[in-house]
C-alpha cells in the first residue's frame, strides 16, 4: 500500500461511516494520488454517488465541508514530504505550499500528454477575428497576462477585465467585429458575472474556451472547450501557477495557427530595437 493510501485510512479510522460514505472512502484510497486534486463533483462521478453525499462525508470526518477536507488532503500530502525529505529537512508553511504548486505542475503535465485539447483550443482562438479575452476579478491577471503576449502575434486581442453592463457591450461589439471564439479564464471564487458573461457570449454565437481551476467549475458547460488546471490553496490567497502556464500552453498552440506568427514576433524585435525598448 502506498503511502497516500495509508495517510487517507489512517484519517478515516474511528469514524462511523455509513455505506455510501464507505464507498466514498474507497473511492479516495483507491485515487489516492489524485483525491487532493478531485472536485466534490468529481469524486461523487467517480464513486457513483451524488455531490451532497460527499458533503455529509466530509462532515462525517469532522470538517466544515469538502473544500476543507481536500486541503487538508493536500496539506498532509505536504506534510509527509517534509516528513520523509531525502536530507531531513523540515519544510515551512511557505515551502509546502510552493511544493503543492509543483503538484498542480505535475498534474497538468499529465493532462496535455494528450495534446488534442489545447490544439483544438488554439486554433479556436487563432481563427476569431478579433479574439475576446475574459477574466474578471481574481482571474484578470491571468486574462491580461495571455492578452499581453497574444497580441504581439494575434491582429486583434480584446482584455474583458470588467463585470457589469460593459462587458456585455464588448462582447456585443466583438461580435459585430467578426469575433467567433472567447478565451475565458476562471478561477476561484467565481464571479457571478463571468458566468453570465459567458452565457451572454453562448447566446451571441461564440465558442467559449475557458482555463478553469476544475473540469467541474461552476463555468463549464457541455458546448464549451473547457481545460483544467489546479489552483494552490494551501496560503491565505489562492495561487495560480498551472493555471498561469496553461494559458501558456494555449498561446503556443495558437501560434500554430497563425502563419504570420514568427514574422510578427521578429518585427516587433526590430522595432523594439529602434525604439530601444528595454534595457538589456
Amino acid at each position: 500500500m502506498g503511502s497516500a493510501s495509508a495517510r487517507l485510512l489512517k484519517l478515516f479510522e474511528g469514524h462511523r461511516l455509513t455505506p455510501t460514505q464507505r464507498r466514498i472512502a474507497h473511492c479516495m484510497v483507491r485515487r489516492a494520488e489524485d483525491a487532493p486534486f478531485l472536485s466534490s463533483v468529481e469524486l461523487a462521478e467517480l464513486a457513483g454517488v451524488s455531490q451532497p453525499s460527499v458533503t455529509r462525508f466530509a462532515v462525517a470526518l469532522g470538517f466544515d465541508g469538502y473544500p476543507a477536507l481536500r486541503r487538508q488532503l493536500r496539506e498532509g500530502e505536504q506534510g509527509a514530504q517534509s516528513a520523509e525529505g531525502a536530507d531531513g529537512e523540515t519544510y515551512n508553511e511557505y515551502q509546502q505550499a510552493v511544493h503543492a504548486e509543483i503538484d498542480n505542475l505535475r498534474h497538468l503535465a499529465a493532462l496535455l500528454a494528450d495534446p488534442t485539447p489545447v490544439e483544438r483550443a488554439g486554433a479556436l482562438l487563432a481563427a476569431s477575428r478579433p479574439l475576446p479575452v475574459l477574466g474578471l476579478r481574481a482571474a484578470a491577471a491571468q486574462a491580461g497576462g495571455f492578452a499581453y503576449f497574444a497580441a504581439k502575434v494575434h491582429p486583434d486581442v480584446r482584455l474583458l477585465d470588467e463585470g457589469g453592463s460593459m462587458l456585455v457591450d464588448r462582447i456585443d461589439a466583438a461580435v459585430r467585429a467578426g469575433a467567433s471564439a472567447l478565451l475565458c479564464f476562471a478561477l476561484p471564487r467565481h464571479p457571478r458575472e463571468t458566468l453570465e458573461g459567458l452565457e451572454y457570449a453562448r447566446g451571441a454565437g461564440l465558442r467559449i474556451v475557458t482555463v478553469a481551476d476544475s473540469a467541474f467549475a461552476p463555468v463549464a458547460h457541455p458546448e464549451d472547450l473547457l481545460l483544467p488546471a489546479a489552483v494552490g490553496t494551501g496560503l491565505a490567497f489562492d495561487t495560480a501557477c498551472a493555471p498561469m502556464l496553461l494559458g501558456r500552453v494555449l498561446l503556443e498552440a495558437m501560434c500554430d495557427g497563425l502563419p504570420d506568427a514568427q514574422a510578427r514576433l521578429e518585427d516587433f524585435d526590430v522595432r523594439a530595437g529602434e525604439r530601444g525598448l528595454f534595457a538589456e
